[in-house]
């Protein structure tokens, strides 16, 4: 927005799930941006998704987990259909259930928030989602994905 004296800044960082309107954005005040200036930004990215602010130092760090993050989903995504059809299903089937998969999925984590609490609850001790994890966690994907984020947040300075 913009007054006779001054010009304020709100930074923003959507991301692609906007294009469906289910985007996370963060925005932050920069030089001269002021609450009404804020609240402006936030009104119009809230009618592609979800909005929260941060200060301007994070956008950084926004950038590397939720602009980036579309892109490690959907690389989970083709790995999973890909094991869908290694174990046996075609291809349609395979990409059908994963779509379904992340969909429901996040509707839990939209409901209840508490992503180690939903992985307790659909693991049985012995079990075959149990064994599944095991071979993600010795395989590394969560230092992956925590080396992922920080990798962009770093290029995410470099490029300024």
């Amino acid at each position: 927005a913009a007054t006779s004296d001054r010009v304020a800044v709100v930074r923003a960082m959507p991301n692609t799930p906007a294009l469906v309107g289910q985007g996370a954005a963060a925005i932050a005040a920069g030089a001269g941006a002021g609450e009404d200036d804020l609240a402006w930004a936030e009104g119009i990215l809230a009618a592609v998704g979800t909005v929260v602010r941060v200060p301007e130092h994070h956008l950084d760090a926004v950038t590397g987990l939720a602009g980036s993050g579309p892109a490690y989903l959907f690389l989970v995504a083709e790995s999973l259909i890909e094991a869908g059809v290694l174990a046996g299903l075609s291809r349609p089937v395979a990409e059908a259930l994963v779509t379904q998969l992340f969909v429901g999925s996040a509707a839990l984590l939209a409901e209840h928030g508490d992503a180690p609490a939903l992985r307790a609850m659909v693991t049985s001790p012995g079990g075959t989602t149990a064994a599944g994890l095991r071979q993600l966690e010795h395989h590394g994907v969560r230092a992956a994905f925590l080396e992922a984020v920080m990798a962009a947040t770093q290029r995410s300075r470099e490029l300024g």
